[in-house]
């Protein structure tokens, strides 16, 4: 049974069209069985965030109507399809919390699919075409004319089917003749203009070895999978509202009884990213990223590495919830719902990306004093500190100084005042450059009578994160963004790639930076928030005890709405 019994909350599913179907399907007991579902890939790369919202809403409705739903893989493609792909499928439905009924792959139907192949020619609803792609093509027709019958499709039944039988035992080379469906060459429908249901593919398959050399189309394939599996129904999106025929067509001249139903719902469209397996694979082919897990992508294994939760996207897909017609989505939704995820969920630390050294002169000698430091704000329902150490030399961020600063500059400049977060008040009195002018040093006082929490009430305007120099631990942060730079990707002008819209500051990276030592002990793959910098991990494939690597999650707030404003 569909499981996400870690799922953070247990409300009320919010309804849509496909529910209220389904629900009536339970009322009138039109199926004759509980709801089924199905997740069906392709096994011919990762699954990115689009998948994520058909596989919440597949699983989600067995588990809202006490159904099933199995895990199917469509992998009737020996060129494109691999097991590894398998593999990382199936983690990344489990990731996201859910457990199938059945798992189920369509090559397992490839003698049962083959069986009905050769019933539709002993119906003559099928017969075996010898032209080429491009002639199939053209005899089909446009919108606008009906196709014109092929020299082949008078065949008799015999040589149909003595030649569909050839075709099984690897007579003919690839693309020598294909199995059509006979339905109607003038079809108000394209696809439904004698549809081509299996070809000739002398190749290697994953799971099936060289036992096959014909293999069914999707079309074919798909409803009557389906069909066998005992689906009731069929969930996909608006693309495929046309192939809605042609299932229903061989679903009920295969003879199945109480067929399933198709329902086509819109594919998520999310601004800054693309969501084509095609052009995901592109990026990770041609270098742009560092493969389909890169922290950048919006594949699950990406977003997963980044350290976004599993609960954020079952969010996210719940909020966008499941729509007829097809609209983009602001990837602010999105980041918004990452962001009040984390943020009563992780501990605050701090961390210094660019450092630079503070001295405190009248700090005494060796004394190290451990602070109460807070690991939760008061408005988090979780409680906790750790220690943090103070001594006479720390590191604070470099932006946090500015020599000659502007006048709402709060922060840390020659004669200014600010608070270190959970210790005090300090000065900068001095400031020491290299020989090249460079600032290098800053020589400031504390007020030992301004520690955070006690009885004074001097006040600064600024407060600032900093490490202890004899404490810190150096780490790198890979500050993660969006990975292009424009809202849709896909709308280029003519002969303009969707790559020359990438983002050049989609992987900013710190190497020297410094963080607290109480996050050493914690294991790696745990989440952050580094305070007024964003929510961050340690990253589960480049990090060791001795070297910590951090992904940004995502900032704080939405940094390119002032971008937005600006254009």
């Amino acid at each position: 049974m569909t499981d996400i019994s870690h799922s953070p909350t247990d409300a009320a599913p919010r309804r849509d069209f496909i529910r209220e179907l389904v629900a009536e399907d339970v009322a009138t007991g039109r199926f004759g069985r509980a709801p089924a579902t199905r997740f069906p890939p392709e096994p011919n790369g990762f699954l990115h965030l689009g998948h994520a919202k058909s596989i919440c809403l597949n699983f989600g409705i067995a588990r809202e109507f006490g159904g099933t739903c199995n895990l199917r893989f469509d992998d009737t493609n020996p060129a494109t399809e691999d097991v590894k792909y398998v593999e990382a499928i199936k983690r990344d439905v489990q990731w996201l919390g859910f457990t199938w009924d059945g798992e189920y792959y369509a090559s397992d139907y490839f003698e049962q699919l083959y069986e009905i192949a050769e019933s539709l020619v002993l119906k003559g609803l099928a017969y075996v075409d010898s032209q080429n792609e491009e002639e199939i093509r053209t005899n089909r027709g446009t919108v606008t004319s009906p196709g014109v019958p092929g020299p082949y499709r008078d065949r008799s039944v015999e040589e149909n089917l003595d030649l569909l039988r050839r075709m099984k035992a690897g007579e003919f080379a690839d693309g020598t003749h294909v199995l059509r469906a006979k339905i109607d060459l003038a079809h108000p429908n394209m696809i439904m203009r004698d549809p081509v249901l299996v070809r000739i593919r002398h190749a290697h398959h994953y799971r099936r070895g060289d036992a096959w050399c014909i293999y069914p189309l999707y079309d074919f394939a798909h409803g009557l999978s389906d069909a066998i599996e005992g689906i009731t129904r069929s969930l996909c999106t608006l693309e495929f509202k046309d192939n809605r025929d042609i299932y229903d067509w061989l679903v009920q001249h295969a003879g199945f009884t109480s067929p399933p139903t198709q329902i086509e719902f819109a594919r998520l469209e999310l601004d800054y990213t693309v969501l084509s397996k095609r052009k995901l694979l592109r990026l990770v082919n041609e270098g742009y990223v560092r493969g389909w897990d890169d922290p950048r992508m919006p594949t699950i294994a990406g977003l997963r590495r980044r350290g976004v939760r599993p609960e954020a996207i079952r969010t996210f897909a719940d909020t966008i919830g499941v729509a007829r017609k097809d609209a983009r989505i602001e990837l602010a939704t999105f980041e918004h719902t990452v962001r009040d995820d984390l943020n009563m969920e992780v501990p605050r630390v701090l961390c210094v990306l660019e450092p630079l050294k503070v001295t405190l002169t009248n700090w005494p000698e060796g004394h190290v004093e451990m602070l109460d430091a807070s690991s939760y704000p008061h408005d988090v329902p979780k409680t906790g500190s750790r220690p943090m150490p103070m001594s006479r030399e720390l590191f604070i961020d470099r932006n946090d100084f500015m020599e000659d600063p502007p006048k709402k500059f709060h922060r840390l400049s020659p004669g200014a005042e600010v608070r270190l977060r959970f210790g005090y008040i300090i000065k900068c009195e001095e400031v020491v450059k290299d020989d090249a002018g460079n600032v290098i040093e800053l020589r400031c006082t504390y007020d030992a009578e301004t520690k955070s929490g006690g009885s004074s009430d001097r006040k600064v305007k600024g407060t600032i994160h900093w490490v202890s120099a004899a404490h810190a631990h150096r780490c790198e942060v890979r500050l993660y963004d969006r990975l292009f730079s424009v809202p849709d990707p896909d709308d280029r002008p003519e002969g303009e790639d969707f790559t020359t819209v990438l983002n050049p500051d989609s992987l900013v990276t710190h190497a020297d930076a410094v963080i607290e030592p109480s996050v050493l002990t914690d294991p790696i793959g745990s989440r952050y928030q580094f305070e007024r910098t964003g929510y961050f991990i340690s990253d589960v494939e480049d990090s060791t005890p001795q070297r910590l690597v951090f992904n940004r999650i995502i900032s704080l707030r939405d940094g390119w709405a002032k971008e937005l404003k600006k254009g």
